[in-house]
């Protein structure tokens, strides 16, 4: 099932500014809140996709890549997304941002926002970026790197727990389990309720009475692990693509974070990238385009022969049609385009200079007005008209 158009989504134009973003979302968000609308599977559907679409087009990153590839400029196969893999966590950390500062329904419905929803708050580990450096032909065809990263992973003592034994664990004495703590406050209007997070465990619902000794309680420890990076053809310089999970560990077993792969290209020896097109450019002898020749040029799937037709002009421009890059997650493929350069020697012998010198006089090779092929410009507009 494709998805939505995240403009729509919003109820934006796309021309919308980051103001009329935040206005329609902050609105959306109110409407299809879980804890406003419980039980109700379809509004907790509407909410994840409008926090989906936000988070999308509030960033200008991300929005570029949306408008110019639609929802693949920021999701790819293997399991990628841009904003698909969000979850609640996700989802109410962005409202410090929207409402000012915590969950917009925190007086009102007992929640806690972030991670604290459901009752004992979970730790979220941070995420990882890298850089991940791909040839032209990588990137026409896609390719599996495997990269080792250096990041926080789970303590191997205790198994993340950061305590020294099970018997270590126990329930927090101040929030009994629960990892929050409710207070009532008397109004004018009369009394409201309202829900913390629990000082003494942070949220957890349990305490250590005895530390691991090898993380001293974090449950964490520096380590290396070996990733396989599905990426699809087509991708670009600049584009970010994420592994769900794959990021630093959460203290005391909690979610780990992304990893977020930035793409490089590797600038190829003879060929140039763009968009979707190849340029190379070929550089021929006067001789060869006067009497017309065959010649080799390389490509990305390897080496193509082409046709010079006798009397061809520099800055013709000849198509190896679908020998470009793949659009991402599509089946559309650019071309090749060859810029035919007529190459001029910067010096003769005495008996080449002799022969030119007899061929300047002759009719053929003298200028003929009126009858001159097309000019650079007009071939290249031609071209893409």
């Amino acid at each position: 099932m494709s998805k939505r158009d995240y403009y729509d989504i919003l109820g934006v134009a796309r021309s919308a500014d980051e103001k009329e973003i935040k206005s329609s979302y902050r609105k959306l968000a109110i409407k299809y809140h879980p804890d406003k609308n419980p039980g109700d599977h379809e509004a907790e559907e509407k909410f994840k996709e409008a926090a989906e679409a936000y988070d999308i087009l509030s960033n200008p990153q991300k929005r570029q890549r949306y408008d110019q590839f639609g929802h693949a400029g920021n999701s790819a196969s293997g399991g990628y997304g841009g904003g698909g893999g969000m979850n609640m966590d996700d989802i109410f950390s962005q409202f410090g941002d929207i409402f000012g500062g915590g969950h917009p329904f925190e007086s009102f419905f007992g929640g806690g926002g972030g991670g604290q929803r459901g009752g004992r708050r979970v730790a979220r580990g941070s995420n990882l970026r890298i850089k991940v450096k791909l040839t032209l032909e990588e990137i026409a065809k896609g390719v599996e790197k495997k990269v080792k990263v250096n990041k926080q992973v789970s303590c191997h003592s205790c198994d993340g727990s950061g305590a020294k034994d099970k018997s270590s664990f126990h329930t927090c004495k101040t929030c009994g389990g629960s990892g929050s703590v409710r207070r009532v406050t008397n109004t004018i209007l009369g009394q409201m309720q309202t829900t913390s997070t629990c000082p003494t465990c942070n949220g957890e619902g349990v305490e250590i009475t005895a530390k691991c000794t090898t993380c001293r309680g974090e449950g964490l420890e520096r380590g290396e692990e070996t990733i396989a990076i599905n990426i699809p053809a087509g991708v670009s310089e600049g584009m970010q693509l994420s592994m769900s999970g794959k990021g630093n560990a959460a203290p005391r077993g909690g979610i780990p974070g992304d990893l977020i792969i930035l793409i490089e290209e590797v600038p190829h020896e003879s060929l140039k990238r763009d968009g979707l097109n190849v340029i190379y450019d070929l550089y021929i002898n006067f001789v060869d385009a006067t009497l017309g020749t065959s010649v080799e040029v390389p490509t990305i799937d390897g080496k193509a022969k082409i046709k010079i037709e006798p009397g061809t002009q520099g800055g013709k421009i000849l198509r190896l049609k679908g020998k470009g890059i793949p659009e991402v997650n599509s089946y559309h493929k650019g071309d090749q385009l060859v810029y035919v350069n007529i190459w001029t020697p910067k010096a003769v012998s005495n008996e080449e200079k002799e022969l030119l010198n007899k061929l300047k006089e002759s009719p053929n090779f003298k200028p003929q007005p009126g009858k001159s092929e097309k000019s650079f410009f007009e071939r290249i507009k031609e071209y893409f008209d």
